[in-house]
């Protein structure tokens, strides 16, 4: 996000299915532009899988389609409240950058430090890209969130221009900080179509892929898989388990207490063929999050067939979509109502036709998925748009 070579990240097995039809047809140019790209330190750390390091990796391997070239830059640190060292080599990655450079910041490295950052916007074409304004971050210190949201806004005011990953998301920040709409845009991330997943049974495997965290809400599932005990189901959850420690062990103490110990695993993370091999034998995908700007498991299910419970959250609605018939893919309940969630599992394990159902919406809406080349696309688009010369020239 300081090795700078980007990997492809060995959970992407597959290669977006394109759709046919000029729009999706990238042509790489005898002479590429380049933007530098600023991402966390972690981005490429297997043990700390995220959306946002999955969707940076991404369009560093499919930017070149469309034009620009990646030079990535990847700055350790405790992001978004970093420490001394760390400050010290943002600052120092941002001025060496040439007059007039193309700079996208992944706003993880970018919105907690607006010292550093918004001096540049004078002499550096600066988007950043936004994946979690950082206030909404759940468990955060009311006061924290506060200093966050704040910093968040100066930097975001400053910036030439900011990308969120969901419609959602950009009338989020547009509201929320006050930003000029036109500045703000949108680039979903994309979706590699991958074998449908045969699953178990059909019933009774679930599946929740996401970092074991307080926004992601494993708790509020194991709550909900408590009050169905009376019927055969297990649930895996892949994601990783050293973002929240305390958190993890309070979510063991949790499937203890309801004696779920044999039914609800917490593998950690997963990657490459031991993640696909978990998609392959799901029926369900769940999750239970208290915030999302997109929910890209979501789609990652849907890639595969894979029907979704969710929370209704954020741009969550988005990923989830509707099959070109209208027909809806998945189930959303309101996020506060743990009820909502027990009943939605009952009703998943006891009606065959809501499930019939549900999987020919997930096969629907799998065919008519986005893939990356579209995310890459829409991001090309907002950098070539960039004023041509600084705030300070301009």
């Amino acid at each position: 996000m300081t090795d700078t070579t980007v990997h492809r990240p060995p959970s992407l097995a597959y290669l977006p299915a394109q759709r046919t039809g000029p729009h999706h047809v990238g042509i790489i140019p005898m002479s590429l532009r380049t933007v530098h790209f600023v991402l966390p330190g972690g981005v490429d750390d297997p043990a700390a899988p995220s959306g946002g390091n999955a969707y940076d990796r991404r369009v560093s391997l499919d930017l070149p389609g469309f034009g620009w070239q990646v030079r990535p830059h990847t700055v350790d640190g405790d992001w978004p409240r970093p420490d001394a060292p760390a400050r010290t080599e943002l600052a120092q990655i941002l001025r060496e950058l040439p007059d007039g450079a193309v700079v996208l910041l992944d706003g993880l490295v970018a919105c907690g430090v607006p010292e550093i950052v918004v001096p540049e916007t004078e002499r550096l074409r600066l988007a950043v890209l936004v994946h979690l304004p950082l206030g909404d971050e759940t468990g955060l210190d009311p006061a924290v969130a506060a200093e966050l949201d704040a910093r968040e806004r100066e930097v975001l005011r400053a910036a030439p221009a900011v990308v969120a990953t969901s419609d959602w998301a950009v009338r989020r920040l547009v509201s929320h900080h006050g930003l000029v709409p036109d500045r703000v845009h949108a680039a979903a991330p994309g979706a590699d179509i991958a074998p449908l997943a045969p699953g178990t049974d059909g019933v009774s495997r679930l599946l929740c892929v996401a970092a074991v965290t307080p926004r992601k809400g494993q708790h509020r599932l194991v709550e909900a898989l408590a009050t169905v005990t009376d019927l055969p189901w297990s649930c895996v959850c892949v994601g990783g388990l050293t973002q929240d420690p305390a958190y993890v062990t309070r979510l063991r103490d949790l499937i203890a207490r309801h004696g779920l110990e044999d039914r609800f695993h917490l593998a950690g993370p997963c990657a490459g063929a031991d993640l696909d091999a978990s998609y392959a034998a799901a029926d369900l995908m769940v999750l239970a999050s208290y915030a999302e700007t997109y929910g890209m498991a979501v789609t990652e299910a849907l890639a595969r067939g894979i029907p979704v419970l969710a929370t209704d959250v954020g741009g969550v609605p988005e990923a989830v979509g509707r099959a070109p018939d209208g027909g809806v893919p998945g189930i959303l309940v309101p996020p506060e109502d743990p009820v909502a969630l027990a009943a939605e599992l009952r009703g998943w394990f006891v009606e065959a036709d809501v499930r019939r159902r549900l999987k020919a919406a997930a096969r629907g809406r799998r065919a008519a998925l986005d893939g990356w080349a579209t995310t890459a696309r829409s991001l090309a688009g907002v950098l070539g748009r960039l004023p041509k010369e600084p705030r300070r020239a301009a």
